[in-house]
């Protein structure tokens, strides 16, 4: 059964932590962070409606310029989130360039820029490429749970970690999954076209069983008819984002709550537990905890990420210390609290 969206990490291990969330039954897609993203083909780039910030530490911001630069001059609208101060920043980046041209584009970039608050609030802003990029529309927003992007058949939700600044952890969770039968397709004597579309979504939404359902030659049916002999729903898929946190009591308690059984973590291993003081230092995690939280959350597949280059050049494997921990096979009885 195919999963409403695939993700890619887009640069290993030991690069900046982007990860590319491709969804394959829409033209869409999403981005938890955005440092170096070149690696991405230019469609891929296009394909994306909402970025996901966590802060903006350079290796996790430094490429907003670049995407703009690839957006200018096309009818494109990127909402983008991230933590408190983030419009601030978004601006400060826009404003390092000159606009003298902006209103000559026939097609207008369009950036939609949110920020989360403590207590599930926040505030948004706009800024439009025709008008010169200028701060416009800027408000307080209500985010009930922390949800940032609510969409048909998905959500985004966020919790505040501790990074010595604020940063923000993400889950993607599909609502539920809608598969058709299309065996029994053939049988009903229907054909598959973009009326499923529709039909998913009146599922999704919990539609009355009478709802008409419009199909590709005109006819109509009754969503429970159609319900009933060709859709099959099952728990949604879920996938976790977690970066640059300091290994505290209440930051291990926000990360298992966001990843509990997730499919897939995607969760920083900057540093091996032989390093454990530096981590606490710096405010990241070692291998060894990522994967512990891994595992109490219940979560599928670990997926270890944003290591530290030192690495590379001499012992230790924060990669293979996670997945170990993930498994049991080391740290047992040993979740603790690095003082």
């Amino acid at each position: 059964m195919k999963p409403l969206f695939q993700t890619h990490l887009v640069n290993g291990h030991f690069g900046d932590p982007v990860v590319y969330v491709d969804f394959l039954f829409d033209r869409r897609a999403l981005l938890f962070d955005l440092g170096t993203i070149r690696n991405l083909p230019p469609r891929k780039i296009m394909r994306l409606t909402d970025i996901f910030v966590s802060h903006t530490h350079m290796d996790h911001f430094n490429d907003f310029d670049w995407l703009v630069r690839l957006c200018l001059g096309r009818p494109v609208t990127l909402r983008l989130y991230g933590p408190e101060g983030f419009i601030d920043r978004v601006e400060h980046r826009l404003r390092g360039y000159t606009w003298n041209l902006a209103a000559g584009y026939v097609e207008s970039l369009t950036l939609v820029v949110t920020e989360l608050h403590e207590g599930e609030r926040g505030r948004a802003a706009r800024f439009e490429c025709r008008h010169n990029f200028t701060r416009e529309a800027e408000g307080t927003v209500e985010l009930p749970g922390n949800v940032l992007l609510q969409a048909p058949g998905f959500r985004v939700r966020a919790t505040l970690l501790d990074h010595g600044i604020p940063c923000l952890a993400f889950a993607l969770e599909e609502q539920r999954h809608i598969s058709v039968r299309k065996n029994r397709l053939a049988e009903l004597g229907l054909s598959t076209g973009p009326w499923l579309k529709g039909l998913k979504q009146a599922v999704l939404q919990d539609a009355p069983d009478d709802t008409p359902i419009l199909l590709d030659d005109g006819r109509t049916l009754p969503l429970g008819r159609l319900r009933d002999a060709i859709i099959d729903v099952t728990p949604g898929s879920k996938t976790a984002y977690v970066v640059d946190c300091a290994y505290t009591p209440e930051n291990r308690t926000r990360i298992i709550e966001l990843a509990r059984d997730a499919d897939e973590l995607y969760i920083e291993a900057a540093f091996t537990a032989a390093d454990a003081s530096h981590a606490a230092n710096k405010q990241h995690l070692t291998g060894m905890q990522a994967g512990q939280l891994g595992r109490a959350a219940g979560v599928k597949r670990l997926h270890p990420i944003h290591c530290s280059p030192r690495y590379q050049d001499q012992g230790g494997d924060p990669v293979g210390e996670a997945l170990r921990a993930f498994a049991g096979e080391v740290g047992m009885g040993r979740l603790r609290f690095e003082k």
